[in-house]
């Protein structure tokens, strides 16, 4: 999973999607425990680790938000159950927990090595397809992330997934299941049916206003009208505020001062390789072992070579002991490692034996590149600092005017229009939405749970500035409500009286059915049937079971037959997708075979990794029978929203 999420990092906006990944199994391990008051509710108690409202309330956020980032505008606030995500949130939270605290007390660790092997292979912090220091910091300081913190994810990460693939690296398959499975994977049936639409039923039907009265007597309590609304609102968003002036030559100066070391500096690479030797069992064999093979690199050894066959790093051994290119600073590299690689003087020079915690390091220097930094004349600095100055300088006027909107908002609870005069702004109305949200500003949570709020809703007041994205703010107040009601039967007999007709359509569809089955079992065949019912014979010939074209209700249905006897048949009956009803007559099995040993091979790893699947779900189940799980129950009538 690691290997997958690693391969898939890059592109402008990945950083935020990395995190978004990562963030849920460590909701809890973020900034938000600063936040967290005693009184702070728990939802669930993994072992000794209590997990809260706030902290599933800021995972269910990062989930909501992972999934509007990936479904873009194809995201519809409507289709999401807001109550059954953040149960399966909750689930999430707790299964992680389980592993982190297994992982553990297992004995499970994940190094700086480890760490350093994972990081530095991620394309999101590389430039030029090597890890770049700076670019990683950058990134993360854009989501408001320290290397700390999320280097300390990424253990926690990692040695989650050393458990995961020990218990998925347990499952074995022999060539006896493989071929078993081959020939039911394989197997081919014969078989011909008949087909029931309900569809053609509908004109015969006949639905009576007692019919339609009953059924809304009936169901009367699930004919509720949800409450609704419509909000005012003001919008104030980075985009409509007027440009800043351009700056002066002086303030570009200035700011190039201040910005130069950060931004402008590139600082000096080092390309390097390493062979380590493990400290063992023997410390002092170690380090002999260690200045063998720096005497045999002074006697003009090849360094490849040797860290080959002798280095104990096996991320890097293979590779002739290749670290990639580091900058002074990166916290990837040990310290007595980095000081010993940049004391040396030019590219080619080895050190002496260089003891870490992990072992005794040789180091080669391979390539040194000197820092450099960019003139305040070069026309591409020029571009940076003015768009960073204007960036500053709007960022400003919005935070400015962000105050004043809130303290507007608030000084005149009642009304928009003083809001609106003094900013500039254009007081617009939602469509109506329900708690499930709605179009424009109403497809983001936090309007929608400020909308049915004390505030708006009862108080009848502005509500406090809303953050639609990172530039964009609301407030919203009521404009229309509508309380729940009972819809009358005037407004929903058209339904009802198109539920009824398909019922009963659906009801002669199946009763003919089961006279057609009836027939067939009597020996009546399957050609004088349809003739006699005014239905068509369908012939798909052989068929898989993964066969393309053929509904999979179907499939599943003449697939669960039983073989029929010499020179007989089986039969089924199977409703398929959209309501038709097939009658089904099986009159031959074949068992598939396996072509060619890699066909079989294939087959032992499909098999294998189905088993290693469901071993892992029954491992993480009996997993709380170890470690007690007491998750409390969530209440249905305040759904989250972020």
């Amino acid at each position: 999973m690691m290997q997958q999420i690693r391969d898939g990092l890059n592109g402008p906006v990945i950083i935020g999607v990395l995190l978004l990944i990562i963030g849920i199994p460590f909701a809890f391990s973020g900034i938000e425990g600063y936040f967290q008051s005693n009184a702070d509710p728990v939802a669930a108690k993994v072992g000794d680790v209590k997990i809260t409202n706030a902290q599933l309330r800021q995972a269910y956020d990062q989930r909501y938000r992972q999934l509007q980032q990936l479904l873009g505008e194809n995201f519809r606030a409507d289709q999401i159950n807001p109550q059954r995500m953040k149960e399966g949130v909750l689930q999430d939270l707790v299964q992680e927990s389980l592993l982190r605290q297994q992982a553990r007390s297992s004995g499970f660790r994940a190094g700086d090595v480890a760490l350093r092997d994972y990081l530095t292979v991620i394309p999101a912090f590389q430039e030029n397809g090597k890890f770049s220091a700076q670019k990683y910091r950058q990134l993360l300081a854009q989501v408001g992330q320290t290397p700390d913190g999320f280097e300390s994810q990424q253990r926690e990460a990692l040695i989650v997934e050393q458990l995961r693939d020990l218990v998925l690296g347990t499952s074995v398959v022999t060539t006896d299941e493989a071929a078993l499975a081959t020939r039911l994977a394989k197997q081919e049936r014969e078989f011909a049916y008949l087909q029931f639409e309900p569809a053609k039923y509908l004109p015969a039907v006949e639905v009576s206003a007692e019919q339609v009265q009953a059924r809304y007597d009936e169901k009367k309590a699930s004919f509720q009208a949800p409450e609704r609304i419509k909000l005012a609102f003001v919008e104030l968003a980075l985009s409509k505020l007027p440009k800043a002036a351009p700056p002066t030559a002086e303030v570009l100066k200035t700011l190039y001062e201040s910005e130069k070391a950060s931004r402008f500096t590139t600082a000096e690479t080092r390309k390097a390789s390493h062979i380590l030797i493990n400290f063992g069992a023997d410390k002092a064999a170690a380090k002999k072992k260690a200045d063998d093979l720096s005497a045999q690199l002074k006697a003009g050894g090849d360094f490849a070579a040797l860290a080959k066959t002798s280095s104990d790093d096996v991320g890097s051994k293979d590779k002739g002991g290749d670290l990639g290119t580091v900058k002074r600073g990166d916290s990837v590299l040990p310290p007595k490692f980095e000081a010993a690689l940049f004391a040396m003087a030019k590219a080619g020079d080895v050190s002496e034996p260089v003891e870490t915690e992990f072992g005794f390091h040789l180091i080669k220097l391979e390539e040194l590149v000197p820092g450099r930094v960019q003139a305040f004349e070069e026309a591409e600095v020029q571009k940076t600092l003015t768009d960073l100055y204007i960036n500053k300088e709007q960022q400003a006027n919005l935070q400015e005017k962000t105050k004043l909107l809130e303290d507007l908002a608030f000084q005149n609870e009642g009304t928009l229009e003083p809001v609106a005069k003094e900013l500039g702004l254009t007081i617009e109305t939602t469509d109506w939405f329900t708690r499930a949200g709605g179009a424009g500003i109403a497809a983001t949570p936090a309007v929608v749970e400020a909308a049915f709020g004390q505030d708006v809703l009862s108080d009848n007041v502005n509500s406090k500035p809303i953050a639609i994205d990172g530039d964009r703010l609301v407030v919203v107040r009521k404009a229309e409500y509508e309380a729940p009601r009972q819809r009358e039967l005037a407004e929903v007999e058209p339904a009802i009286r198109e539920e009824l007709r398909n019922e009963q359509a659906k009801a002669k569809a199946a009763a003919d059915a089961a006279t057609a089955l009836a027939e067939l079992k009597a020996g009546k065949s399957i050609d004088d049937v349809a003739k006699a019912m005014g239905a068509t014979v369908q012939n798909p010939g052989p068929s898989t079971r993964d066969r393309s074209g053929i509904g999979l209700e179907l499939l599943k249905s003449v697939f669960k037959l039983p073989r029929p006897k010499d020179g007989g048949s089986s039969f089924g009956e199977a409703t398929l997708e959209g309501g038709p009803i097939a009658v089904v007559v099986l009159t031959a099995v074949r068992d598939g075979a396996a072509k060619s040993p890699s066909d079989t091979g294939s087959e032992v790893a499909s098999i294998r990794d189905a088993r290693a699947g469901a071993e892992f779900n029954a491992y993480r189940e009996a997993l709380k029978k170890r470690i007690a799980v007491d998750v409390k129950p969530l209440a249905a009538e305040e759904p989250i929203t972020p």
